[in-house]
């Protein structure tokens, strides 16, 4: 079973479309092509970044002379988005005002939008809550003003 961040955009709409399930876990096409993966993914600035930080890298392993140790210094990166690539992803949504729905686990994605709907139908189903009674705070225990460390207040006395 694989784990499924369900995210849902700001004013969130009755349209279950809009909803974003991200996969919880190693991305193989993130850590293979990493600047595509990010673009494909509208993370622009993280595509650029990525992009210039595996090509600067390269280049630093070329002026070591490191030989073909060079390129696979940009691998680093490779394996950082391939780790991390969709808490970055889940990152950047909530920067856009999307909030995280829960978790579901399921094979497929398929599956996982399925259970996300029956879920979302059950919760929808439940009756509000009542209010709680909670007590006032302040009605508990009378104040005492000028109590001092370690010392018990006399009433009426400073």
């Amino acid at each position: 079973m694989t784990a499924y961040v369900v995210m849902e955009p700001p004013g969130r709409s009755e349209r279950a479309d809009t909803t974003a399930f991200v996969r919880d876990g190693f991305t193989w096409l993130g850590f293979l092509v990493p600047p595509l993966w990010f673009a494909w993914h509208r993370l622009w600035i993280e595509a650029a970044l990525a992009f210039v930080v595996m090509g600067l890298l390269s280049m630093l392993g070329q002026k070591l002379g490191l030989g073909p140790a060079a390129s696979l210094l940009s691998l680093l990166v490779s394996l950082y988005v391939g780790l991390e690539g969709q808490g970055l992803r889940i990152s950047a949504l909530r920067r856009r005002g999307w909030h995280e729905w829960g978790v579901v686990e399921a094979g497929w994605l398929d599956d996982a939008d399925t259970r996300y709907a029956l879920e979302t139908e059950a919760r929808s189903d439940q009756p509000a809550p009542g209010p709680r009674m909670v007590p006032d705070a302040a009605l508990a225990r009378p104040s005492q003003p000028g109590i001092a460390l370690g010392l018990t207040h006399v009433p009426g006395r400073h």
